[in-house]
């Protein structure tokens, strides 16, 4: 994974959770222009953004999607399957088509799918 040190979107996730891992491989796969950038939410990045912005810092059952990280500082950023539409958006193609097909649902549901 690439540590989030430049402008553009970021995606914070578990290191350690499987699906997690496997949803940033997906993104890699679609992110054919290499926008998207990823960063452990573990990590002293992550961990700085979370408590920057009163996001519990050591609850990791969520993604957390940085639209622009020059701009971390701003309270914009979406989570858990708001930010897995946000990067597959970003991933554009095949991605944004995936992102369409999830957002139909509202959120309370796909967020409630997500936690199962």
């Amino acid at each position: 994974m690439t540590a989030p040190e430049h402008p553009g979107p970021v995606l914070l996730f578990d290191g350690e959770c499987g699906l997690c891992q496997r949803v940033v491989r997906l993104l890699l796969r679609l992110d054919r222009g290499a926008r998207l950038r990823f960063a452990p939410l573990q990590g002293p990045a992550a961990q700085a953004f979370l408590r920057t912005h009163g996001l519990p810092a050591a609850d990791f059952d969520s993604l957390v999607f940085v639209p622009d990280w020059a701009r971390r500082d701003s309270a914009e950023f979406k989570l858990r399957t708001a930010g897995a539409i946000a990067a597959l958006q970003v991933c554009g193609g095949a991605g944004r088509v995936l992102a369409g097909g999830l957002a139909v649902f509202p959120t309370a549901w796909r967020d409630a799918g997500y936690r199962l």
